[in-house]
């Protein structure tokens, strides 16, 4: 059963930068592992960035030009990086494997 544990997250000013890994272990689901999503409080859960079987990533419109998804060489490790954070990003942060599997999560507070 695969288990995804995220890390990174923490207490930043807004503009502030934060780096997000998600370690994946006891399988990959075929390298699946490759999407980062959000919730804030009272939300839904949205997608962020996530890398497309090509290979290219993607993001929302909202995180586009700041945030950077990447992925180690293994497809064991998923990363976000994440430059000029907004207050209202504020949420906790979840990798998945294809919606399938979920970590539980790595919160990040941006203050103004």
């Amino acid at each position: 059963e695969v288990q995804l544990e995220e890390s990174g997250g923490g207490s930043v000013q807004s503009g502030g930068s934060l780096r997000l890994s998600c370690v994946t272990s006891g399988g990959t689901y075929g390298g699946d592992c490759r999407g980062w999503f959000r919730q804030a409080p009272g939300k839904e859960r949205e997608g962020v960035a996530s890398i497309e079987p090509d290979g290219s990533p993607r993001y929302a419109d909202s995180v586009t030009g700041r945030f950077t998804i990447s992925q180690d060489n293994a497809k064991t490790t998923l990363y976000l990086q994440m430059n000029s954070l907004k207050p209202e990003e504020t949420a906790k942060y979840y990798c998945s494997c294809s919606g399938i599997a979920w970590g539980q999560g790595t919160q990040v507070t941006v203050s103004s």
